[in-house]
């Protein structure tokens, strides 16, 4: 081959776009339990189900939702009372599913959200505390409004729109299968 030939191809080579993938898992199940609950001694798994007629119930209450992904979550215990759950969730992010942790106390009050695997090559910017941090402390769903409650963070609008929208859902859901007035938990 001839050299004079071989510099230009590589340099074409290059500018040629390339995908850049920054899959990440941050945390497993038990570092996202603890990390929600420190003082939580143990967590048991709950497992509920629905029917159409529910699902669509808290859909209404919920709003417009992303395609999810599993919906898992745990009871967590100290002594063995009741201090809330844990949740693991998974929402379509761009193209890729973001894997997060939250857990709701016994009275309604949201806890940390934790991202536990993000795979976009874009928008990781969610992990960032302060965005994180919106969600503690609301009890609500008109205290989880995207845009007006939850910040959009610049570069991760659809991570940061169907995060949200997965914690509404996960709220709507508490407060019609979860919260303890209602005798399950």
């Amino acid at each position: 081959m001839d050299p004079r030939y071989l510099i230009p191809g590589v340099i074409c080579t290059a500018f040629l776009p390339i995908s850049v993938v920054a899959a990440a898992d941050y945390l497993s199940i038990d570092a996202a339990q603890k990390a929600v609950y420190p003082e939580a001694d143990a967590f048991q798994e709950v497992v509920l189900q629905h029917s159409p007629d529910q699902l669509q119930a808290i859909l209404a209450r919920a709003g417009p939702q992303p395609p999810h992904g599993t919906i898992r979550i745990w009871r967590a215990t100290r002594n063995g009372v009741l201090l809330g759950h844990v949740f693991v969730d998974e929402v379509i992010g761009r193209q890729s599913l973001i894997t997060y942790a939250l857990g709701i106390d016994a009275g309604g009050t949201l806890r940390d959200l934790e991202i536990m695997a993000y795979r976009e090559s874009h928008g990781g910017e969610i992990r960032n505390p302060a965005w994180r941090g919106q969600f503690a402390h609301r009890s609500d769903l008109d205290q989880l409004r995207f845009r007006t409650d939850i910040k959009n963070i610049s570069g991760a609008t659809l991570s940061s729109e169907h995060v949200t929208q997965g914690v509404r859902w996960l709220v709507a859901l508490w407060q019609a299968a979860l919260r303890p007035s209602n005798g399950a938990g």
